[in-house]
């Protein structure tokens, strides 16, 4: 029986729990059948090779952060297929994140909104799994890593907390992602400012560069954006990308608009809305990132990604890879294949 197969017959009793109990469940079955040998050695699938920010990806989908928050299921995920793997957000200290229930299915929209709030175990746990994983010890794939602030940490402190995780995951990451645009943590999306956002940039390149001549290695640095911005908001952050020589923008993060959804239940939770109806609006901040960015700045799509033509769609608005998340839990793992089929010929 092949992933495909375990997670049409899994999914229907699995969408009778709890939200977050049947992602944790989800996660569970896949290691147990990656360690049972089940499934097939963890391998990407062939698709178009992208290199980009110094980096060979060896098909341009990838997983997105926050399905795997501590990084524990990284040989598990590694046999679905993926170009590359983001794990985290982790802080520099454990935190358990917002109160349950935080993560609400809106089925008839194929969207998810979520308030988890960074809950993660912090970064001693996390490096000690990104160390233990047999995927990552043999480099099999391309791993980032994704870091945030914890949320006790006062936002003029928030630096701090970027740079600890900076310095702790540079000699693992093969690229590190700057999560600054949760809507999960309070104030988060501050840092998006112009003088806060230039700050940060300017401290995170400097330890980037110091990092680099102590591990004789490049990392290249990738920087998160929320959807929930106007066009001269984007204007200034990509303005801000340029100056500070940032190799790479995720476009973007949750949504806390929720106008496509008005109409279903739980639509009044607060978090952040993913899935479906967040295509378009993701789709508009590529295009106008990739419109003034250079073409040597990465771009991850991501975003709304609920099939294959979802991911070529992305390539087509300007980016260079896609990640994937929710459409996992409404499509499983054969999304990962029809999106790298897809993104071939996009």
């Amino acid at each position: 029986m092949n992933l495909f197969s375990l997670y049409r017959l899994a999914r229907p009793a699995l969408f009778m729990i709890e939200p977050e109990r049947a992602h944790n469940l989800s996660l569970t079955m896949l290691d147990r059948a990656q360690r049972l040998r089940l499934l097939p050695p963890a391998a990407p699938l062939a698709g178009r090779r992208v290199q980009i920010a110094g980096l060979s990806f060896p098909n341009p989908v990838g997983l997105a952060a926050g399905l795997d928050k501590n990084a524990d299921h990284l040989d598990g995920l590694a046999t679905m297929g993926f170009g590359f793997i983001e794990v985290g957000t982790v802080t520099p200290k454990p935190q358990p994140g917002n109160p349950r229930p935080r993560m609400f299915r809106i089925p008839e929209a194929e969207a998810l909104i979520n308030r988890l709030g960074f809950n993660n175990l912090g970064l001693e746990t996390f490096l000690k799994n990104v160390r233990q994983s047999a995927w990552v010890k043999e480099k099999r794939g391309i791993l980032g890593l994704n870091i945030g602030k914890n949320a006790a940490t006062p936002m003029e402190d928030a630096a701090n907390d970027y740079l600890l995780g900076l310095e702790a995951v540079f000699p693992y990451a093969d690229y590190i992602t700057i999560n600054i645009s949760s809507p999960n943590t309070k104030n988060l999306r501050q840092l998006q400012s112009d003088e806060a956002l230039d700050r940060l940039l300017f401290s995170l390149k400097k330890m980037q560069a110091s990092l680099a001549l102590k591990h004789k290695r490049r990392v290249p640095l990738f920087l998160k954006i929320a959807p929930d911005l106007d066009p001269s908001e984007i204007s200034r952050i990509a303005n801000s990308v340029r100056q500070h020589d940032i190799e790479g923008v995720i476009a973007t993060n949750t949504t806390v608009s929720r106008h496509q959804v008005a109409q279903y239940a739980h639509a009044e939770e607060t978090g952040g809305l993913s899935g479906a109806p967040l295509l378009e609006t993701a789709n508009a901040v590529l295009r106008q990132l990739r419109g003034v960015l250079p073409k040597e700045t990465c771009l991850i799509g991501v975003g709304g990604v609920v099939s294959g033509a979802d991911a070529a769609e992305k390539i087509q608005a300007g980016a260079d890879l896609v990640q994937v998340y929710t459409g996992l839990i409404y499509r499983g793992p054969a999304l990962v294949s029809d999106a790298v089929r897809a993104t071939r010929s996009a």
